[in-house]
């Protein structure tokens, strides 16, 4: 017993501290919201951060802002990430001409208001080769790619949470 919850310990370390973002040390997910809801024990946090990262609920939670993951910081909080893998080729296209309805679309999920839509489509048009750094470039590549990006600028910054 002492081995399964020492190599539990071990396994949900680092997703433990990537996905607590302000929801305690097992972060947020289906093991935090209802199978261990009022875990106080240290134990208790790595069997909830377990079975968040083991399922991909937390994953989800994040994406759709459900399962205790509502008050998530930054882009992810408004699906973006799913949005990213359901149209990456097509906004790979766009992204290369800084114009589409699937950058549109990324655009108004983002919340990225009428008066700075032109800044954000020059920005990607900019830094294609950043975020679409191959053709095997996955959708969270794209993702990590686009903050970085929308981070350097003064006028995309805030969107970011």
């Amino acid at each position: 017993m002492k081995k399964l919850i020492l190599s539990a310990c071990i396994i949900s370390a680092p997703l433990t501290v990537m996905a607590a973002g302000g929801h305690g040390p097992a972060g947020c997910g289906l093991g935090t919201k209802v199978i261990f809801q009022n875990a106080d024990e240290w134990h208790e946090h790595v069997l909830a951060a377990t079975t968040n990262a083991s399922s991909g609920n937390q994953t989800f939670g994040m994406t759709s802002g459900t399962l205790n993951c509502e008050d998530a910081n930054g882009p992810l909080k408004n699906g973006i990430a799913l949005f990213l893998n359901r149209n990456i080729e097509q906004l790979a296209v766009e992204t290369a001409t800084g114009a589409g309805e699937t950058l549109s679309a990324l655009s108004e999920l983002i919340g990225i208001n009428a008066a700075d839509d032109a800044a954000f489509k020059k920005a990607l048009k900019t830094n294609f080769d950043q975020i679409f750094a191959s053709v095997d470039t996955t959708s969270g590549d794209a993702f990590d790619a686009l903050v970085d990006v929308m981070s350097k600028d003064a006028t995309l910054a805030k969107y970011l949470g």
